[in-house]
């Protein structure tokens, strides 16, 4: 059935998202929406640093929405491309983690799903959330809508991208796995709101939304329209109290646990040494970085929970 008001889409797609599935999941989304009325651009490039480029000269033309069909990673290339825009975001999960559109209650591991809840949200006024800015020591800017961290979980996304095998987030156990073998705890400054805390410990994040690594709940109670980001700590523990730590965090249960810290603040500052950053799946640099909320710079194509 045609949509009561025609726009103007862009789809971009990750041919590598979880091994091919964004390939597979594209089809029947740029079908649906040219059902719908809609006048859809589909990209789909060799490179990732193509495809961002592509989408970009495409949004110099005009675009109601940008339309993601992959992970974390497209979230990103979405996210930096029309942060504080009126172009509208929608997301179809198919990658490895999905925690973005996790968070934003968006269906996962089923496409047909995903496409009837974006058709609805294009007819309906977009939801507005608030996104994490990023700046990086060389000045360099970047956004991100879920978690930015630095630390042993960011380490493990960076062994974890590297790998070929297993699929999903399986393949972050066996990353975590192997860097447990030889991770030793960091040396932190993080500067929340001007008030700065020296710390030890296994791993920072600065949550927009609730979790990391395929659905690890670090700040379970973060809220994407609440103005602020929640700083989550995991302090100096032996690797056996680490690991134990592990399976709470997947349902939300750290919380409280006194090796656990999470705080709350509007401008954050991370400064360690040989620490890199990573928001959203993506890589942002080495420590320090600063990052701040902006409130309502996202508008996304998914329902107000």
């Amino acid at each position: 059935m045609p949509s009561t008001t025609p726009l103007t889409i862009i789809v971009a797609i990750n041919p590598r998202a979880a091994f091919g599935l964004g390939l597979e999941a594209a089809p029947p989304v740029v079908t649906a929406l040219e059902e719908a009325g809609h006048d859809v651009t589909a990209l789909s490039m060799p490179s990732y640093d193509e495809l961002r480029e592509a989408v970009a000269a495409e949004l110099r033309m005009g675009a109601d929405a940008l339309v993601v069909v992959g992970g974390d990673g497209m979230v990103s290339l979405g996210v930096n491309l029309i942060a504080d825009s009126s172009v509208r975001l929608g997301i179809i999960p198919s990658g490895t983690g999905n925690d973005v559109a996790r968070a934003l209650g968006l269906p996962l591991d089923n496409t047909e799903a995903a496409i009837r809840m974006l058709l609805a949200e294009l007819d309906h006024e977009p939801r507005r959330i608030d996104a994490g800015r990023v700046t990086a020591a060389d000045g360099t800017v970047r956004w991100f809508a879920g978690v930015l961290s630095a630390g042993f979980d960011a380490i493990v996304n960076e062994r974890a991208n590297h790998m070929a095998w297993p699929r999903g987030p399986r393949r972050y156990t066996l990353a975590m796995v192997w860097e447990l073998l030889w991770f030793r705890p960091i040396r932190y400054r993080v500067t929340i709101d001007g008030d700065p805390v020296d710390t030890k410990g296994m791993l920072v994040s600065v949550s927009n939304g609730t979790s990391i690594g395929g659905g690890m709940l670090i700040t379970p109670d973060a809220q994407f329209d609440d103005g602020l980001l929640d700083v989550f700590i995991v302090g100096s523990l032996p690797k056996l109290r680490f690991i134990r730590l592990f399976p709470l965090v997947f349902k939300g249960r750290h919380v409280g646990n006194p090796a656990v810290t999470i705080r709350r603040g509007r401008s954050i500052r991370l400064e360690s040494d040989d620490v890199v950053a990573y928001a959203d799946g993506e890589r942002i640099g080495m420590l320090p970085v600063e990052v701040e909320v902006r409130p309502g710079a996202l508008l996304v194509l998914a329902p107000i929970l």
